[in-house]
């Protein structure tokens, strides 16, 4: 083996082990941190008007049930590869919280891996000492289903289960007329041209009732029946004779549409 061989085989270690030792220095030095605050220091820069953005961090039931006024609900479980997208500004002073600090910290350093800059966390609003504010629950408006008979227009009032949104939302996007016939003396029913989840439990039906069953088929009952049935909603203020007289003898052409 020739001496340059050597000399080169020597200055190849010699550099290999110098930069063996470098870059976990060097990547200490380099990764960014989030900044942990006080809560008083928190409430110093929470006073300052210098776009900061409070980010609550746990879930929304939590949130609703009271957080600090002004924050936004970015749920710590919710951020993953990608920002956020109530956060849009990676620049923005974010100031985090959770309930007791650990859900906050760790949502911190998600955000910083992501590439946000100005990262404080202050931990939770166990301990928070001024006004916390809750969501009061608004109530939804109800669904509901208009029927054409005729020249009447009937509403049925949704019932609360995933059968009778996914109905609601079908018509939504167009309306349905079928051609119901008669059964047992107690409905007039039709099939639908889609099929329905079904939630089924039993029921004894009473005049008014709008039923699905076995998924795809739509009834309207004037009368009691009671097997494993669909509830879909039901007509408002309407008597029983009036139904009855309503739809008739034998078959009947209805138009289902949202309300």
């Amino acid at each position: 083996m020739n001496r340059t061989y050597i000399r080169l085989l020597l200055a190849a270690l010699l550099l290999a082990a110098g930069c063996a030792g470098q870059p976990a220095e060097k990547e200490s030095e380099m990764k960014n941190t989030y900044t942990r605050i006080s809560q008083e220091t928190a409430k110093q820069m929470l006073a300052e008007d210098d776009g900061h953005i409070l980010v609550d961090v746990r879930r929304p039931d939590e949130f609703a049930a009271g957080h600090i006024p002004g924050a936004i609900c970015v749920p710590n479980e919710s951020i993953g590869e990608e920002p956020p997208a109530l956060l849009p500004d990676r620049d923005a002073i974010l100031l985090l919280y959770c309930r007791s600090g650990n859900r906050s910290r760790q949502a911190a350093q998600k955000l910083v891996d992501l590439g946000y800059t100005n990262v404080y966390e202050f931990g939770g609003i166990l301990d928070w000492t001024d006004e916390i504010v809750t969501d009061a629950a608004e109530p939804q408006a109800e669904k509901t289903i208009l029927i054409d008979i005729g020249g009447t227009t009937l509403t049925v009032v949704c019932a609360d289960n995933s059968s009778a949104d996914a109905l609601w939302e079908k018509l939504e996007a167009e309306p349905l007329e079928l051609t119901l016939h008669d059964y047992g003396s107690f409905e007039k029913v039709g099939p639908l041209p889609w099929k329905l989840p079904t939630n089924d439990e039993r029921i004894t039906t009473v005049p008014g009732d709008l039923i699905l069953y076995q998924g795809d088929q739509i009834t309207i009952y004037y009368d009691e029946n009671t097997w494993n049935f669909t509830r879909l909603g039901h007509i408002a203020d309407l008597e029983q004779t009036d139904l009855k007289a309503l739809l008739g003898e034998g078959s009947v052409t209805v138009r289902f549409r949202a309300g």
